[in-house]
């Protein structure tokens, strides 16, 4: 049986991303190219997605996945740029010497809270994008997301304790969907992709996020500067009231409510994009379906090979499940090593990223809180981790899609852990000389290189090669659970971090903690985390150039080819 279309019937059933297809899929001038069924006994509507050149619908998938992961970065970044402001409008104490600062407990609930929604969100989309199918599950994380955020900007109450309470609710749900965005985006993306280079288009989803970090930063700045620029205040050493104007409480809603907008400008799109073939064919096993949707896609003609399909469903070894014998000797290792390098690299990168403004403080790059006025103090902390943003954690995410395909996951993830060890303990061992004035410039330039190969290196790979290694029917959920080892590694970043990094003086640690380890023997741990990232990477196999169904051993010799 072979699925034809008729021309009229093409163009009324033409998907969005068809509207510039390339001419490398329409030899001659029209028609449809045949694909012919390959050597080995794979399905072909695999084959020609695995040979296909790169062409329209790869790019518009990009967009469409990786604008869900610009809302995921900005989402969870963006909250490292308004807590002080939130310590300066809820918590002021009259007669303080220094700005009010959210108390330790609510400062790691609201830094940490979206993080245990996000690690939730993994484990259960996961799951389901591979129960319900990829599609399906797709657009109900983005609208959570769209809610969520709106709703975190619009926090009930005057006092404290209510924002406060309906601030960490709606972070919570929020994180919930952005979860749920990791698995699928990845692997939507992966069963999408051909071999050769889907590497590369895996890890432009991903990159996505670096421009969401860097938007954060830049909304913050511009809506500072407007609000500083029309309502001026003293600093807070002069007047500690005055120095927190009534609209300040304006800003940070803003800036988190904006997160709304990339989120909501995507849903249609997502709703337009048809199940991805493997889903179909290997998991729903629906071979017609697999075939007309791939036909559409691809403008060419495919044959639905439904006996094929049926021999494969009937072999018991793709019918094992995840907690079977089977799946621990095939793909125990595999996961053991996807958990663990995603937890260690998460703890380093995330306790870093949320925390770089108190590191900046405590380097003297970002003045004393008393010597400025609460926009002021918002301005100037964006304008550093935009300035981080810029030199290292975007252009490592871009090095990643450009060389991937090249040097291979294994590689590049060897080599980011190292480098990131190696920065790190330069940052850690003369800490003294970074912290003079003076030497300001040279700790910013050695802190934005352990961000470049973070990205360049594991904060990619480890998003990228879940999605590669396990069967179609586990893929989503393995990916889930990848994702929400590495969650957990942010929380305990994003938790301890607060406490750890304080000055072992109790006097000069910040208010309402105790005293800590400082931030050079923190640097010291996060060091030593990478490196024990560095040895699990070796429990990972290499996915370059592999077909997913080569990698999964779902064309292996123990059954049935696909």
């Amino acid at each position: 049986m072979q699925i034809k279309a008729s021309s009229e019937e093409s163009k009324k059933q033409t998907f969005f991303w068809l509207s510039d297809p390339s001419p490398l899929i329409r030899p001659g001038g029209g028609g449809k190219k045949k694909i012919r069924p390959m050597a080995n006994e794979n399905l072909q509507v695999l084959s020609a997605l695995d040979a296909a050149k790169t062409q329209w619908y790869h790019f518009t998938a990009i967009v469409v996945a990786g604008m869900g992961f610009f809302t995921d970065a900005y989402d969870l970044f963006c909250i490292s740029l308004v807590t002080k402001l939130l310590g300066r409008i809820y918590y002021h104490v009259d007669g303080s010497l220094t700005p009010g600062s959210l108390p330790p407990h609510i400062s790691a609930s609201v830094n940490g809270v979206a993080f245990c929604g996000t690690l939730s969100g993994q484990l259960f989309f996961g799951w389901l994008g591979d129960r319900l199918g990829r599609k399906k599950v797709y657009g109900m994380t983005l609208l959570l997301m769209v809610i969520c955020s709106i709703g975190s900007g619009m926090s009930f109450g005057h006092k404290s304790s209510s924002v406060i309470a309906t601030l960490c609710f709606f972070r919570f749900w929020l994180g919930f969907g952005i979860g749920g965005d990791y698995p699928l985006s990845a692997t939507i993306m992966s069963e999408y992709a051909n071999k050769k280079t889907r590497g590369a288009f895996i890890a432009a989803v991903f990159a996505m996020q670096g421009f969401g970090i860097l938007a954060g930063g830049m909304v913050a700045i511009i809506i500072s500067a407007v609000f500083k620029s029309r309502f001026p205040a003293p600093a807070y050493s002069v007047d500690p009231a005055g120095s927190t104007v009534p609209e300040a409480d304006y800003v940070w809603r803003i800036i988190l409510m904006v997160g709304a907008l990339p989120a909501a400008l995507t849903y249609y799109w997502r709703m337009k994009m048809p199940e991805t073939a493997r889903y179909t064919a290997l998991v729903a096993q629906n071979a017609k379906q697999a075939a007309s949707d791939m036909s559409k896609v691809l403008q060419v003609e495919i044959q639905a090979e439904e006996a094929k399909i049926e021999r494969f469903a009937a072999d018991k070894n793709h019918t094992f499940g995840l907690f079977s014998k089977h799946f621990l000797r095939r793909h125990g290792l595999h996961l053991l090593g996807t958990t663990t390098s995603w937890f260690l690299l998460d703890i380093a990168f995330y306790s870093q990223n949320l925390f770089q403004k108190d590191i900046f403080s405590a380097i003297g790059w970002i003045p004393k809180g008393f010597t400025m006025n609460a926009l002021e103090e918002v301005f100037k902390i964006a304008r550093a981790q935009t300035l981080i943003a810029l030199c290292g954690t975007v252009p490592g995410y871009w090095f990643t899609v450009a060389l991937i395909d090249v040097i291979g996951r294994f590689g590049i993830q060897l080599l980011g852990f190292f480098m990131m060890t190696v920065f790190m303990l330069g940052l850690a061992i003369p800490y003294s000389h970074w912290t003079t004035p003076g030497n300001h410039i040279g700790f910013i330039v050695m802190y934005a290189f352990t961000f470049f190969f973070a990205n360049f290196g594991p904060n990619s790979t480890t998003f990228i090669v879940p999605a590669e290694i396990f069967p179609a029917r586990l893929r989503s959920t393995c990916h889930g659970i990848s994702a929400a080892a590495g969650k957990l590694g942010a929380i305990i970043g994003s938790f301890g971090f607060l406490y750890l990094a304080q000055n072992p003086n109790p006097k000069l640690a910040d208010h309402g903690y105790p005293a800590g380890i400082g931030v050079r023997n923190s640097l010291f741990l996060l060091a030593g985390c990478n490196v024990i990232g560095f040895l699990c990477t070796f429990l990972v196999p290499e996915s370059k150039g592999r077909s997913l169904e080569e990698i999964s051993g779902e064309a292996d010799e123990e059954g049935e080819q696909v």
